[in-house]
């Protein structure tokens, strides 16, 4: 797993390239947002199993075919499993706050999710806005812990959610 330095580090070293502005200002405001990434992360690890909860109580009633006879998650083992990735979206999404870089989740999370979700037949659409909705309650959560500039929030799961749209299943 690399962070957001590690990462702007080994760029310029590839290309032989001194530091230069750019780079300089991505260092910079890594380290003015470690703090509250940092902030955000201990809301996410404090209330993961309530933040799971509520997305997947939110997703499955807008919508509730999904629990219904045929829906993919019907059945407690489909439930079950269904808030189990969740909370590992929500796990790695943590990893990617604090390392300021999206990488973990391309290595960990996405590129072996793929092929499974594509070999099982696990609809994208639901996915996508279960990942949404845990967004959405964890930049609540994360502002009423008064962290107020919180967009880098947005990051890790703006990510995966873009990166699961792109796949057709």
């Amino acid at each position: 797993m690399r962070d957001a330095v590690t990462n702007l580090i080994r760029n310029y070293d590839v290309t032989g390239r001194y530091l230069d502005r750019n780079a300089v200002d991505t260092l910079k405001a890594y380290f003015e947002t470690g703090t509250a990434r940092v902030a955000a992360a201990a809301v996410i690890n404090s209330n993961a199993a309530s933040i799971v909860k509520q997305a997947g109580l939110r997703l499955f009633e807008e919508l509730p075919e999904l629990i219904r006879p045929g829906g993919n998650a019907y059945t407690t083992r489909r439930y079950a499993a269904c808030l189990r990735d969740m909370d590992y979206y929500l796990r790695y999404a943590s990893y990617a706050l604090v390392a300021g870089d999206n990488n973990v989740l391309d290595e960990r999370v996405l590129q072996g999710l793929r092929e499974t979700y594509n070999s099982l037949g696990v609809p994208i659409g639901p996915t996508v806005r279960g990942i949404q909705i845990m967004k959405e309650i964890v930049k609540e959560q994360v502002e009423a812990a008064g962290i107020v500039n919180s967009a880098f929030v947005d990051q890790p799961f703006d990510h995966m959610t873009r990166e699961f749209s792109e796949q057709d299943v």
